[in-house]
């Protein structure tokens, strides 16, 4: 019985280093020392070394399955983009029917923002002078309510005071132009020029339905605005008073985690609106206060009204500045002649270089520069969307985005917020 376990182990130890010595991997010395079982001489062919095969690659983490592994690399990255991509323009689209649907929320609460960022430094130094939070809000938005409605009825009397004038002379200009048609180098005859007035006359009496129409729809827009009138005194109000409590009940809806950053990116983006509408006010007063001199100095009709007009459309950038310029002009030319008029457009070319290249890199600073296009893009965004009140809207709105996104990105760490509790643990 002893003998047969002895051969029965010997039998096991040479089977297992043939099986190591074919692995081409010994485990111990004595077994690659060990002496090879007798037997015939290996041929060459099988002592030739067999070719090692070389290992398989290893998969890219982003293949999930091997039908993954059979399409090139740059399609799967570039279909995942498109999936992606698809799926934020899903969001934006979904976004934008949500703001186009309720507009009539999200301007007046907008345009309360941009007047809270321009009252807040009054609010604030009454504050200073102790007075009660509710009363400085109220003086200061009845203040700034009695200032916009005196200017306004100041425009309004004006213009009705001059308005028949400028009838007359326009009417002058009327027959100056069908004289020049008549005389110039078009030689319109009578016949012709009566067919195009008989023209425009079934063209307007054609289209008596739709001006109908549109008269009820400008009734509508009448009642929306009141309605936006009323939403934006109250936000105001409650903004100025409240506005800290509000932001800080929206902090914390946010994950604890993020609630520093956001708010750190929250201030930083409501100091960059502060400054950017009290520079546009200025701006804005330097423009109409330029362009208002040249007209009283040439006696052009309509001064206050068209520098406040100057005033007003300098808060749409670009294309507000240009709409009040050509305004003032046809004036101009209606009243004075073609030298006054390329007077007045010589003077408001020079205000609006001095404004693009001086005033808003002086005032503004790079904290609220941004690219002329983005500009351009904005304002058009803004008009399809929500008209005058959008394209007021859209690039303060750019500037906020612009600095949040830019303050959210940073790799820094947020101040502390000075309201902040920190409680320290005691060493026992």
């Amino acid at each position: 019985m002893r003998g047969r376990l002895r051969r029965a182990y010997e039998s096991g130890r040479v089977s297992a280093r043939g099986g190591r010595a074919e692995s081409g991997n010994p485990s111990r010395e004595s077994d690659v020392a060990s002496p090879p079982a007798p037997g015939p001489a290996p041929s060459a062919a099988a002592a030739a070394p067999s070719p090692v095969a070389a290992p398989p690659s290893a998969p890219h983490p982003s293949i999930i399955s091997q039908d993954d592994a059979d399409v090139p690399h740059a399609l799967r990255i570039a279909a995942a983009w498109s999936w992606r991509l698809i799926a934020i323009g899903i969001v934006a689209w979904a976004l934008l029917n949500i703001v186009g649907t309720i507009r009539i929320v999200i301007i007046p609460l907008a345009i309360a923002l941009l007047l809270s960022a321009l009252l807040a430094p009054a609010v604030g130094w009454l504050l200073k002078a102790r007075f009660p939070r509710s009363l400085a809000t109220g003086v200061v938005l009845v203040g700034g309510l009695a200032a916009v409605v005196g200017t306004l009825t100041l425009v309004v009397n004006e213009f009705i005071a001059g308005l028949p004038e400028l009838s007359d002379k326009s009417s002058q200009g009327v027959r100056q132009i069908q004289t020049w048609l008549k005389t110039g180098p078009l030689h319109v005859s009578d016949s012709q020029l009566n067919h195009y007035i008989d023209e425009v006359q079934t063209w307007i009496s054609g289209n008596s339905r739709t001006v109908t129409t549109s008269a009820l729809s400008v009734t509508a827009t009448l009642a929306e605005v009141l309605t936006g009138i009323i939403l934006v005194l109250f936000a105001t109000f409650f903004f100025l008073r409240d506005g800290k409590q509000i932001w800080r009940f929206l902090v914390r809806l946010l994950p604890v985690a993020a609630r520093w950053k956001v708010d750190d990116a929250g201030r930083a983006a409501w100091s960059t609106l502060g400054a950017y509408v009290r520079a546009t006010v200025l701006v804005a007063f330097i423009d109409a206060v330029g362009i208002g001199i040249f007209l009283v100095i040439f006696h052009v009709p309509f001064a206050f009204p068209l520098a406040a007009l100057v005033f007003l459309g300098a808060f749409i950038p670009i294309v507000g500045a240009a709409f009040s310029g050509v305004v003032a002009v046809l004036v101009a030319l209606v009243d004075s002649g073609p030298v006054t008029a390329l007077i007045i457009l010589g003077a408001v070319i020079a205000v609006q270089q001095v404004e693009g290249h001086v005033l808003q890199p002086l005032i503004m600073g790079r904290a609220v520069a941004i690219h002329p296009l983005a500009v351009i893009i904005g304002i058009a965004a803004g008009v399809v969307l929500a008209g005058i009140a959008g394209a007021l809207v859209s690039v303060p709105l750019i500037a906020v985005l612009n600095t949040a996104v830019r303050r959210l990105a940073a790799r820094t760490v947020p101040d502390t917020p000075p309201d902040a509790v920190v409680v320290a643990s005691r060493t026992p």
